[in-house]
């Protein structure tokens, strides 16, 4: 089926890559992405370090090109589109570092406004404040904490439709985080924006996220709505022969036996019916399902990545 096919069948993604793969001389740091978030979606993307959430956002923005595959920002080619493409996007890099530290906050704020026609200099005052940005501080003086907020201002002031968000609040201490992703809230009900974030702190954003993506090496190994993830991801709590072995057909993690042996604890990944049927067909009997937390089954979905071939 062409890239055209699917876009007629599905109607056109917020962000979409059809195979895309990306090398780094001879190492293979994206291996056929096929990513999807729907508009108006926000996607957290999981993974280790190292695993490409980074260069999956810099591919979107084409500052990365591919070697294969392509990418596309609401239909957009982001290679064949990239001015057109970037102008949509509001993109906080995992980097706390700027380009111009020579200049100071405002000055940057006025450098980078050039550049987008959609630029609210009203919004971006009200950004200054909340962010408590000095105007008259030089960037390359900035603690890593302070340059983000900054980060953030430049990131929104132009309301984009999609935001890139890499590693959002590294660098900022518990208090400042809290209140960032207060402002990131405000900000999202106010404007309509699709994002796409990379996070060593998921239970943060559990409130907004909704949609998963979890990257293993390169792969994109699940990638799933959080409807889906209620029905896919379950916490089980079982009574036990003393022998008991979880059958080798389903996908299971982190299962911890009580003392007495008798009952067994665990996440099982798959439809809760089918989880069951073969629970029981095994000789265990199921006391208590439970959903699990989006921290949780982003981490259940990582080992399993890492479990399979």
């Amino acid at each position: 089926m062409s890239h055209q096919e699917e876009r007629d069948i599905t109607g056109v993604p917020a962000v979409a890559t059809f195979a895309l793969s990306l090398r780094y001389g001879k190492q293979l740091a994206l291996n056929n992405v096929d990513l999807r978030i729907p508009e108006g979606a926000i996607y957290v993307l999981a993974g280790t370090n190292g695993a490409g959430k980074s260069s999956v956002m810099k591919s979107l923005l084409n500052l990365e090109r591919p070697h294969a595959g392509c990418a596309e920002v609401f239909g957009l080619d982001t290679v064949a589109r990239g001015p057109e493409v970037r102008a949509q996007i509001g993109y906080i890099p995992e980097s706390h570092a700027h380009d111009y530290g020579w200049l100071n906050c405002g000055q940057l704020l006025q450098h980078v406004s050039s550049f987008y026609p959609a630029w609210d200099h009203a919004y971006a005052e009200t950004l200054n404040k909340a962010f408590d940005i000095t105007l008259g501080r030089r960037v390359d003086t900035l603690s890593k904490g302070e340059a983000r907020r900054l980060q953030f201002v430049l990131a929104l002031a132009h309301r984009p439709p999609l935001l890139l968000l890499d590693e959002p609040t590294d660098g900022l201490d518990p208090l400042a985080r809290s209140r960032t992703l207060a402002i990131l809230a405000e900000h999202l009900a106010d404007a309509p924006t699709t994002v796409m974030m990379s996070t060593h702190h998921i239970g943060e954003i559990e409130s907004l996220a909704d949609h998963l993506g979890v990257l293993q090496t390169g792969k994109l190994v699940a990638q799933l709505s959080r409807d889906e993830l209620r029905t896919t991801v379950h916490r089980f709590v079982l009574d036990v022969p003393e022998d008991w072995n979880a059958p080798t057909e389903l996908r299971s993690l982190d299962l911890r036996r009580s003392r007495t042996g008798r009952e067994l604890q665990g996440t099982f990944i798959g439809k809760q019916a089918d989880v069951r049927a073969r629970l029981s067909s095994s000789g265990a009997t199921v006391r208590d399902v439970s959903a699990v937390t989006l921290e949780h089954a982003a981490l259940a979905l990582l080992n399993d990545g890492e479990s399979r071939p």
